[in-house]
C-alpha cells in the first residue's frame, strides 16, 4: 500500500506537467509516522516513534539517531542499539537553540527524559536527563520552544496532564514552566528552579491540551484547548520580566470563541501567527465534537495594556486558589474560509497580500490569498495526494528562499513549492493565474517570482483579484457630446521603474492621445459608428494589446436581457435604466446584470447528475437530467472561492438530460450550474471530488501462461475504477466486485513465459499502476495418481512437480473417471514439498471402486492422467533387446570390411587438420596490427545529413522533405508554409506539447514506428529552440520515469518505447556532432579502415562476403581452400592515345574474383593519391599481359569458368593463372560484365543463373576433379582467425573506447555532464539509494541510446557503404563495448559465444575505465544554466536553416489530424487555459483551410 501510495504521489505532486516546473521533494521516513519536525538554521529536524533524522532543506538525508535502546535507570543513560532494544525514546518536542548550536529532545523514556544534541550533527549527543520537560506518555501532547527572558535563553514547556497517579503522587495536570538551557544558569541544564523555588503555572482541572505557543518581542503566547464543563479555546499571554517566576507571574488571559452567526467552535486544530507589525493578527482553525467541520478565522491577539492584578480562572500559580477573574473574549475580526476537515495552517505575508497555506484532512495542501481588507480572494490546490492522508498540524515555511512549504503527511515529509510560476509561457498566462507570487518579468521574458527578476520590471496581478482582464475600456461624454476613450491597465508595476506610454491604432490612423499616466490612457475618439481601435500599452520593454471594436453605446438596444447587458459593459458603455448608455450615467459593475430577466422562457433545472462523486480524475460520460435543458451549451463547475470555474462541453442534449465530461479537479465539493447562450447560468447542483482509487496488492500473484486464474486486487475508493489493463495485451478484462476494497477478475493468457505482466486500473482518462506485477510461470504439472479406499469414500492423491504458483483448492476442479462416467473429487488438502506437491481429494463413491483416469481442470485447461499399462511395458523390454543385437551383429560385420579404408582416410584428415592448426598459429603470432597506411581525408556528412540518418534511419521521402533544398527559393518557402505557423506557435506551449505527447502514446493504434516519426519530426520543428527542447524533454523524461509502470527503474530508457527516448537519441546525436567530427569520429574512421583492410588480407566470398579474418564467427569463411599472395603490376590508361600510366604494386590473392581485384587496385589508388578513381566499378575492366604488348580480358564469368551441375564458379586469378610481378592494366569501358556480386545476380534478368566462389554448392562432383577442394574443413579449426584479426585491430578499438569514454582536456563534453547531472538529480529526488540504478540509467542512455548506433552504423556519419560483413564485425565491437558499461561480471565457459570470449579478458579494464569516467564526469564542475543555455542557443545557431521545418509541422499535423479529438479531451480534462484549447482550433482550421499545408 505503501509503495503503491508513493508511485501515485510521484505522479501526482513530484510532476505537475509543465516546462520546468520546481518539484516536490519527499522525504520517506522510517520506524512509524512523524510525531514532530522543525525547522532550524540550515537543517530540518524529524521524529518518528524509532527515528530522529536531520536533514538539509532539500530534505536530503544528513544523519539519523536510533530511539531505541535500553535505559539504565541506575546510572541514568539510555545506551541505543542499532537492532532491538526494549526501551523507546518517545520524543514529543523538539527545541532548536540556533545560538548555542543545541538541539533539545524531550518525551517519554521509563518516565521524563530529554536529551541535548549537536545542532550540526545529532550523533552527537551532549547529554541526558530525567526531566518531566514534556508528557513523561509515549502519545502525550506539548508545546515546547525557546523563549528569550530579559536577554536570557529558556525553553518554555506546556506540558499535557495525565489522569493517572505515578509513584503515589498526585494525579498529573497540565503545566507551564521555564526550563534552563545550559548549565550556567541556577539550577545547571534544564532545571525550573528560579532562586530557591520551582515556578510553574498548574492547570486548575484535567483535560487541558496544548496546542501552540510562539513570542513576539516580548510577549509569549500560549494556546489551549480546555475539555472540560463546557469546552473552550484559552490564549495566555506572559510578558517577558526579570526572572522566571516574575514571566510566569504576568500571567494574563482571553478566551476566544469562534465564530459569528453559526455553530460554536469550541476546540482548536491549528494556529498560525500572521507576520507583521501591530496589531498581533493570528489565524486558527476552529472544530467542534465533528472534526470535518472546520472554519479558519483571523484574530487580534495584541496583549492587553491596562496594567490590573489578573486570577485566571482555569489557571494559576503553583497552587494558588481556583476562582479568579472573567477572562477577556476575543472574537474573530474575520472568517476567511469554511472549508471541510481543515488540519493545519500557516500564514505568510507576501507584500500587502496574506497567503494562508492550509492542510486537509483528506491530503491536500491548499492555498487561499487573502487581500489587505481580509478578503479571501482565491482558493487553489498546490498539492494532493492520492488518498485521504491527513496532514500533520504543524507546517514550516522554507526560510532559505521562502518559496517552499515543509508538509508532514503520516511517514513522509515533503517540501512543496508555494507556487509554479514557470509554467505560465505568456504575459496572459501568468496574470491569469491571479497569483501573487508570481508575475512577468520583463528583462527575462517569463512568469516568475519578484526575486527571480533583479533590475527589471515585474508586473503582477492587481490588488483586486475580481478583474477579469488586463485592459478594460470605458467611454466618458462631455456636455459638448464628445466622446472620450479611457484604457484602463489591471497590471500593478512592480520592481525597477518603467517607462508609460500608449498607442491608439484605428483604422482611420492613429488616433490622438488626450494624455497617459500609469495606469490610465485616454484619447478622442472621431465621430465613426463600428471603429476598430487597436490600443498598445507599454510597460517598459513589455508590450500589451488589445484590439477593440467600438460600439455606439446608443446603438445597442433591445429587449432588457442579461445578455445586452453584459454586451453593452463589455464594450465600455453603461446600463442606465434598462438600457445601455455612455458612462457618464450609467453604472459599471457587471453585477448588474443578475437581476435582469432572461430571455429564455423557461429557465434550465436540475433534477440529478450521475454519479455525483468521482475521483479527483474526473469522470466520462456523466449524465445530468433535468428540465428546460435544450438551450445549455455548457456546464459550470466552480468550488468555494475557486481562482476559476472549469466548464466542459455538453457532448449530447435531449432536451430532458445531456452528457458531458465531469474534469479533473481538486478533492471538495464544487457547485454546478448550466450555461445559456446569453452568459447567465442557471440551476444549482453539487458534485464532490474524492481521492483517487490506490491499488493496494494483487492476490495471487502468479498465474501460468493459459490465463483465467481467479484474481482478487485490493483497492480503495473501488467505484471509481473503470478498466482493468494487462500490460501484454489489448484484450480487456472483465472484473467484479467482490467487496468494498476488492475487485475479482481472470488472468488473460500470455503467448510465452515466463515474464511478468504490469496490472494497471483506468479511472476517468488515467491509468494507476498496481505495486505489484503479475508473474506468468509455466502450466503445472501433473505426474501421477493414486486412489485409496476408505470407509464409505474413495481418496485420491494426485502428484503435481513443484513450482512457483502457489495453486490453492479454489484454482482446481478434479473428477475421477470410472466406467466412462465422471465423479466428482472434491479437495480436502494440498500439500507441498521441495520437489513434489500432493493434492488429496475424496470421492462419494463405493471404496472398492477402480479409477482409470483424474481430468484436472484449472483456468481454461484440463490435464488427463491415466495409470500405466505394465504389460506394454514388459513386452517392450524384450522387443528391445533383440533389435539391438541384430544391429550389433551387422557392425561388426561391417567392421573389418572398413577399418583399413578408414585408417587411410584418417591419417589424410589429421595431417590437414595439423596444417590448418599450425598455420593459424603462425598467423597469430606473427600479425602486424599496423594496418593504416594513408586513409586520406576522412569523410565527414555534413550536420544535416548525419543528423537526417539519426532522426531517419529508414530514409526515404520523409527525410528528403525534411531537408532543406538549397535549390528553393526561401521567400517562396516561407510564403507557402506560412499557413504552418500557429502549429510551431502551438508547440511552443508546454502544456499543449506534453498532453499531446501523451495523448498519442495512449493509443493502441499509435505504434513504436509512428512514436519514432514524432519524435523526429518534432526535434526539426524544434531545432531552432534547442533550449525549449532541453526542457519539455527532460519534463516528459521525469513523468516516463516517475510514473507507476516504471516501478522497475533499472528497466528505464532501455528501449526506443516512447517519443521521449527516440527525442533523447536525436537530442544526444544534435549535442555530440562536434564532439564526433573533433574526437571519437577519426579513431571510428580508422577502426572501419583497420578491419576493411583485414578482411581483405585474406579470402572473402564474393558471394556470401564470408572472410578468413574476421570477428564474427557467423562470418567465418572456415570453407576457404589454400590461397597464395599474389602482386600485381596495375598500370592506368590516360590521355586518349593509349599512354599508360606508372605501375603501382597492388596485392592481391590467388583465390581473389576479378571484381575483387577491382577493389584492391582502387583502394591502393586512393591510398596513394589521397583521393578515389572517378570511374564506377562495373565500368572498369581489367586486362591481363600475356606478352609484350599482348593483353587478355579479365572477366568475371566467362566461357572457361567451371561449372558444376547448374552452377558456375566466379573467375578468380588462379583460374586464369595470374603470375607474381604480372601486368595488369585498368580501363574504362561502356560495356559492363555480366556479374558484379551476387546481390547484383538476384536483381538481374537472369535470376535462374547460379553462382559460386570459395564456397562449393551443394551438387554432385566427380570426387577425382579438384581433389583440393575435397578436403575435410572444421570450423573449429579456423576459430584462430578471429583472434588473429582481433590481435591486428585491438589498438584501434582501444583508441576509439579511450575517446569516447576519455575525459579531456579535463572536461565532459556540455551535453554529458548537463543530462549526468539530471539523472543525478532525478535519482536524489525520488530518494534512490541503488548507485546501479544510477549507472544502468546513465549507460541506457548515452552508450546504449548514443554510442552503439554510431559504432554499429558509420555510414550516419561517413560517406561510405558498409557491408553486411562489416556489420558483424561491428557488432562484435559494440556488443564489447556494452559489456564494458555492465555491472554483472559474468562466468563464461567453453560453450560460451566466441563474441563473448575473445574480449573477455579485456572487458574488466574497460570496466574499471568506464568507472572512472562515470566518477571524473560527476565530479567535474557543474555546468551552470546560462553556460548549457549558451551552448544549445550555438548549437541551434550552427545548423539554422538546414531543415525544412514546415515539411515536419505538415507531418506531425497529420498526426494530430488523426487524434485530435483526444487530444482535445485531454487538454479539458488537464485544466488547459481557454485560450490555448481556442488556438488549437484555430491551428486546424488553418490546416484544414489552406491548401498551403494539405497532404495526401
Amino acid at each position: 500500500m505503501e509503495f503503491a501510495w508513493l508511485l501515485l504521489f510521484v505522479a501526482l505532486g513530484g510532476l505537475r506537467g509543465a516546462r520546468g516546473l520546481q518539484e516536490v521533494d519527499v522525504f520517506p521516513s522510517r520506524g512509524g509516522d512523524i510525531r514532530d519536525f522543525t525547522v532550524a538554521a540550515r537543517w530540518v529536524y524529524v521524529v518518528t516513534g524509532d527515528y530522529l533524522y536531520q536533514l538539509n532543506h532539500s530534505l536530503g538525508l544528513l544523519h539519523s539517531l536510533t530511539q531505541r535502546g535500553e535505559y539504565m535507570a541506575s546510572s541514568i543513560r539510555f545506551n541505543r542499539a542499532s537492532e532491538g532494544g526494549t526501551s523507546t525514546f518517545s520524543v514529543n518536542t523538539l527545541a532548536p537553540l540556533v545560538e548555542r548550536n543545541l538541539l533539545f529532545t524531550c518525551g517519554a523514556l521509563n518516565s521524563g527524559y530529554c536529551e541535548t544534541l549537536n545542532l550540526t550533527d545529532i550523533t552527537q549527543i551532549i547529554s541526558g536527563e530525567d526531566f518531566e520537560l514534556s508528557p513523561f506518555v509515549p502519545k502525550g501532547i506539548s508545546v515546547g520552544f525557546v523563549v528569550d527572558v530579559n536577554g536570557k535563553s529558556y525553553i518554555l514547556a506546556a506540558a499535557e496532564g495525565m489522569n493517572e497517579t505515578r509513584f503515589g503522587d498526585y494525579p498529573k495536570k497540565s503545566r507551564i514552566r521555564l526550563h534552563n538551557t545550559h548549565d550556567g544558569q541556577v539550577g545547571k541544564l534544564l532545571s525550573a528552579i528560579d532562586g530557591r523555588d520551582s515556578p510553574e503555572i498548574v492547570a486548575h482541572a484535567h483535560g487541558v491540551q496544548f496546542v501552540d505557543g510562539f513570542q513576539i518581542k516580548s510577549t509569549i503566547f500560549i494556546f489551549s484547548n480546555l475539555n472540560y464543563d463546557a469546552p473552550k479555546v484559552r490564549l495566555l499571554w506572559f510578558a517577558s520580566k526579570t526572572s522566571k517566576t516574575e514571566t510566569l507571574r504576568s500571567l494574563r488571559g482571553a478566551t476566544l470563541v469562534c465564530c459569528e452567526g453559526g455553530k460554536a467552535r469550541q476546540r482548536l486544530v491549528s494556529s498560525s501567527v500572521i507576520p507583521g507589525d501591530q496589531p498581533v493578527l493570528w489565524a486558527g482553525i476552529f472544530t467542534d465534537h465533528d472534526v470535518t467541520i472546520t472554519e479558519l478565522a483571523v484574530y487580534d491577539v495584541s496583549p492587553p495594556t491596562e496594567a490590573v492584578t489578573y486570577t485566571d480562572p482555569d489557571f494559576g500559580f503553583k497552587q494558588e486558589p481556583w476562582k479568579g477573574d472573567v477572562p477577556i473574549t476575543l472574537r474573530p475580526r474575520r472568517v476567511l474560509l469554511r472549508h471541510r476537515f481543515m488540519t493545519s495552517v500557516l500564514a505568510v505575508k507576501l507584500n500587502n497580500w496574506l497567503i494562508v497555506f492550509i492542510g486537509t484532512g483528506d491530503g491536500q495542501l491548499l492555498k487561499l490569498t487573502v487581500d489587505a481588507k481580509l478578503q479571501a480572494q482565491c482558493l487553489s490546490v498546490i498539492w494532493k495526494a492520492p488518498d485521504d492522508r491527513r496532514v500533520f498540524p504543524k507546517m514550516h515555511l522554507d526560510p532559505v528562499g521562502r518559496k517552499h512549504v515543509f508538509v508532514a503527511v503520516r511517514d513522509k515529509l515533503m517540501r512543496v513549492p508555494v507556487s509554479q510560476c514557470v509554467q505560465h509561457s505568456s504575459l496572459q498566462s501568468c496574470w491569469n493565474a491571479r497569483d501573487p507570487y508570481c508575475g512577468w518579468c520583463g528583462a527575462l521574458t517569463r512568469c516568475s517570482f519578484e526575486d527571480e527578476c533583479p533590475s527589471s520590471l515585474w508586473l503582477s496581478v492587481p490588488d483586486d483579484l475580481s478583474q477579469r482582464r488586463m485592459l478594460s475600456h470605458s467611454f466618458q461624454e462631455d456636455a459638448e457630446g464628445k466622446i472620450t476613450l479611457v484604457v484602463f491597465t489591471h497590471l500593478k508595476r512592480g520592481g525597477a521603474p518603467a517607462n508609460f506610454s500608449c498607442r491608439f491604432d484605428s483604422s482611420v490612423g492613429v488616433l490622438g492621445g488626450l494624455g497617459y499616466k500609469y495606469p490610465e490612457c485616454t484619447c478622442l475618439l472621431p465621430p465613426v459608428i463600428g471603429l476598430r481601435v487597436s490600443v498598445t500599452l507599454s510597460l517598459g520593454e513589455v508590450d500589451v494589446t488589445e484590439e477593440l471594436n467600438l460600439l455606439n453605446c446608443s446603438g445597442i438596444t433591445g429587449a432588457p436581457t442579461p445578455l445586452l447587458c453584459s454586451q453593452c459593459l463589455a464594450a465600455g458603455c453603461g446600463w442606465s435604466n434598462g438600457a445601455c448608455t455612455w458612462t457618464r450615467s450609467g453604472a459599471l459593475n457587471m453585477s448588474i446584470c443578475q437581476g435582469l430577466q432572461t430571455g429564455v422562457d423557461s429557465l434550465p433545472e436540475i433534477f440529478n447528475i450521475t454519479p455525483s462523486e468521482m475521483s479527483f480524475y474526473g469522470k466520462n460520460n456523466a449524465v445530468l437530467t433535468g428540465r428546460n435543458l435544450g438551450h445549455v451549451i455548457g456546464v459550470r463547475l466552480q468550488g468555494h472561492l475557486d481562482c476559476s470555474a472549469k466548464e466542459a462541453s455538453v457532448r449530447r442534449n435531449t432536451g430532458a438530460s445531456l452528457t458531458f465530461h465531469i474534469p479533473a479537479g481538486d478533492k471538495g465539493r464544487v457547485e454546478v450550474c448550466l450555461l445559456l447562450p446569453d452568459g447567465g447560468c442557471h440551476g444549482n447542483a453539487s458534485l464532490t471530488y474524492l481521492s483517487a482509487p490506490v491499488c493496494a496488492s494483487i492476490s495471487p500473484d502468479t498465474t501460468w501462461a493459459s490465463g483465467k486464474r481467479r484474481m482478487n486486487i485490493t483497492v480503495s475508493n473501488l467505484k471509481f475504477v473503470n478498466e482493468v489493463i494487462h500490460s501484454h495485451t489489448d484484450e480487456r478484462v472483465t472484473f467484479s466486485e467482490s467487496s468494498d476494497q476488492s475487485l475479482q477478475f481472470e488472468s488473460l493468457a500470455a503467448d510465452r513465459d515466463p515474464f511478468s505482466s504490469t496490472v494497471t486500473l483506468r479511472v476517468a482518462n488515467h491509468t494507476l499502476a498496481c505495486p505489484t506485477a503479475i508473474r506468468y510461470l509455466p502450466e503445472p504439472q501433473f505426474t501421477d495418481f493414486i486412489s485409496a479406499p476408505a470407509a464409505d469414500h474413495l481418496r485420491l492423491t494426485i502428484e503435481k512437480k513443484s513450482d512457483e504458483l502457489q495453486m490453492a483448492p479454489e484454482d482446481l476442479r478434479v473428477k475421477g473417471v470410472q466406467g466412462g462416467e465422471d465423479y466428482d473429487c472434491v479437495i480436502t488438502k494440498i500439500e507441498r514439498s521441495s520437489g513434489t506437491d500432493f493434492i488429496t481429494c475424496v470421492i462419494q463413491i463405493s471404496s472398492d471402486a477402480e479409477i482409470t483416469a483424474v481430468k484436472i481442470m484449472y483456468g481454461s485447461q484440463t490435464k488427463v492422467l491415466t495409470h500405466f499399462d505394465y504389460l506394454k511395458l514388459l513386452l517392450l523390454l524384450l522387443v528391445v533387446p533383440l533389435i539391438v543385437g541384430t544391429g550389433v551383429g551387422v557392425y561388426c560385420w561391417q567392421k573389418r570390411s572398413l577399418t583399413a579404408r578408414m585408417n587411410n582416410l584418417i591419417e589424410v584428415l589429421e595431417m590437414d587438420i595439423r596444417n590448418d592448426i599450425r598455420q593459424g598459429f603462425v598467423d597469430m603470432q606473427t600479425e602486424d596490427s599496423d594496418l593504416i597506411e594513408n586513409v586520406g581525408a576522412i569523410p565527414f556528412l555534413d550536420y544535416k545529413h548525419f543528423a537526417a540518418k539519426i532522426f531517419f534511419p529508414e530514409g526515404g521521402s520523409l527525410m528528403t522533405a525534411c531537408l532543406k533544398d538549397i535549390s528553393q527559393d526561401p521567400r517562396k518557402m516561407e510564403k507557402q508554409d506560412d499557413g504552418c505557423g500557429r502549429l510551431a506557435q502551438l508547440l511552443r506551449e508546454p502544456l499543449f506539447l506534453t498532453s499531446m505527447v501523451h495523448t498519442l502514446e495512449e493509443q493502441k493504434s499509435f505504434t513504436i514506428q509512428h512514436k519514432c516519426t514524432v519524435a523526429s519530426v518534432l526535434t526539426v520543428a524544434l531545432h531552432r529552440d534547442l533550449g525549449y527542447l532541453t526542457e519539455v524533454m527532460e519534463q516528459l523524461l521525469r513523468a516516463a520515469m516517475e510514473q507507476p509502470s516504471n516501478g522497475q527503474h533499472k528497466m528505464v530508457l532501455r528501449r526506443t518505447q516512447s517519443i521521449v527516448e527516440k527525442v533523447l537519441t536525436n537530442w544526444m546525436s544534435i549535442c555530440l556532432y562536434g564532439f564526433l567530427r573533433e574526437s571519437a569520429g577519426q579513431h571510428l574512421y580508422f577502426l572501419v579502415s583497420a578491419l576493411t583492410q583485414q578482411i581483405a588480407k585474406g579470402p572473402v566470398d564474393s558471394v556470401t562476403e564470408k572472410a578468413l579474418y574476421t570477428l564474427s564467427e557467423d562470418w567465418l569463411l572456415w570453407q576457404a581452400q589454400d590461397f597464395t599472395a599474389v602482386k600485381l603490376q596495375a598500370v592506368f590508361m590516360v590521355g586518349g592515345d593509349g599512354q599508360l600510366s606508372e605501375p603501382l604494386e597492388v596485392e592481391a590473392l590467388s583465390c581473389d574474383t576479378v571484381d575483387q581485384v577491382k577493389l584492391k587496385i582502387l583502394a591502393v589508388f586512393k591510398a596513394k593519391f589521397g583521393f578515389a578513381y572517378n570511374i564506377p566499378l562495373r565500368d572498369i575492366r581489367l586486362e591481363l599481359e600475356q606478352g609484350p604488348g599482348v593483353f587478355v580480358a579479365l572477366e568475371e564469368v566467362d566461357r572457361s569458368s567451371e561449372v558444376i551441375g547448374e552452377v558456375t564458379m566466379l573467375n578468380t586469378l588462379r583460374h586464369y593463372k595470374v603470375p607474381a610481378k604480372v601486368t595488369v592494366k585498368v580501363l574504362s569501358t561502356g560495356c559492363h560484365p555480366p556479374l558484379v556480386s551476387q546481390s547484383s545476380v538476384k536483381d538481374d534478368q537472369n535470376f535462374s543463373v547460379k553462382y559460386f566462389h570459395l564456397i562449393d554448392p551443394d551438387v554432385c562432383e566427380d570426387q577425382g576433379m579438384n581433389p583440393e577442394r575435397k578436403k575435410l574443413k572444421l570450423k573449429e579449426v579456423h576459430l584462430t582467425k578471429l583472434l588473429s584479426t582481433k590481435v591486428a585491430v585491438h589498438s584501434y578499438v582501444v583508441n576509439l573506447f579511450r575517446g569516447i569514454w576519455g575525459v579531456g582536456p579535463g572536461k565532459a563534453p556540455p551535453a554529458i555532464k548537463h543530462f549526468f547531472d539530471f539523472l543525478d538529480g532525478q535519482a536524489a529526488r525520488m530518494k534512490i539509494a541503488d548507485p546501479e540504478v544510477l549507472h544502468i540509467w546513465k549507460t541506457n542512455s548515452l552508450p546504449l541510446r548514443f554510442w552503439v548506433n554510431i559504432l554499429k552504423n558509420p555510414q550516419f556519419v561517413f560517406d561510405m557503404d558498409k557491408s553486411d560483413h562489416l556489420d558483424g564485425c561491428l557488432s562484435v565491437i559494440a556488443q564489447a563495448f556494452m559489456d564494458s558499461f555492465s555491472l554483472t561480471d559474468t562466468k563464461l565457459g567453453k560453450h560460451a559465444p566466441t563474441n563473448k570470449l575473445l574480449y573477455a579478458k579485456d572487458i574488466p579494464q574497460f570496466k574499471q575505465e568506464v568507472k572512472a569516467y562515470y566518477n571524473c564526469v560527476r565530479e567535474q564542475q557543474p555546468i551552470t544554466t546560462a553556460e548549457f543555455k549558451d551552448f544549445l542557443l550555438e548549437e541551434s545557431r550552427k545548423h539554422d536553416n538546414e531543415f525544412n521545418e514546415p515539411a515536419a509541422l505538415r507531418e506531425l499535423y497529420k498526426f494530430i489530424h488523426q487524434y485530435f479529438t483526444e487530444i482535445e479531451q485531454k487538454l479539458e480534462h488537464s485544466g488547459a487555459p481557454a485560450e490555448l484549447k481556442e488556438q488549437l482550433k484555430q491551428v486546424k482550421n488553418q490546416f484544414d483551410g489552406q491548401k498551403s499545408c494539405s497532404w495526401d
